[in-house]
């Protein structure tokens, strides 16, 4: 029988309690997700988006698959109706800036190459360009998927570009004055 009156024994059991204890705290912090873009996995980013006028989809979604070898790229757009997925290729993300950017092929067989970065949270993946064009920028931002069957959004409108002012024609400029010669200056007497 063993006595808890034996110093030896209490230390041995104190010591067995602070391991367990800070084993729980590790794993506990092991199970949190970590904030930002995870390393492995599949991360959906969209702006998917119901047009008011047609009902027809609009937007685009790009599927990124974070394996040990290397990332891949499922990317799709609207053009009237949802595209086929396309692979991409070329696939490059910086994880400590969150550039991203890929290569995709078109029906056209024309490569082009889209880019964007990550939000510090992941949470987002902002396109370069714009949807809009012209004078009024309207980024192409893509928010992380998390419900995948929630209803699609009404997609929001470009702004009205407001009408350039019509150009005035010049004035014709306005004749330069003679050049005066100054009065001599009065003599004291």
């Amino acid at each position: 029988m063993y006595s808890m009156k034996s110093p030896r024994l209490a230390a041995m059991l104190a010591a067995l309690l602070l391991a367990g204890a800070s084993g729980a705290a590790a794993a506990a912090v092991k199970g949190k997700k970590p904030a930002g873009l995870e390393r492995y996995g599949v991360a959906v980013y969209s702006d998917l988006c119901l047009q008011k006028d047609s009902g027809e989809i609009g937007g685009q979604r790009v599927t990124l698959h974070r394996f040990a070898e290397a990332d891949s790229v499922i990317y799709e757009f609207t053009a009237g109706a949802l595209s086929w997925p396309i692979v991409a290729s070329d696939v490059n993300l910086d994880a400590a800036t969150g550039a991203f950017d890929f290569t995709i092929t078109g029906a056209d067989s024309e490569e082009r190459t889209i880019a964007g970065k990550f939000s510090r949270d992941g949470q987002t993946l902002t396109l370069e360009g714009d949807y809009c064009g012209g004078n009024v920028r309207m980024p192409m931002k893509l928010s992380r998927v998390r419900d995948f069957g929630r209803a699609l959004k009404t997609c929001t409108p470009c702004p009205v570009v407001p009408e350039a002012p019509a150009e005035a024609e010049p004035a014709e400029p306005a004749p330069a004055a003679p050049l005066q010669e100054s009065a001599p200056a009065p003599s004291a007497a």
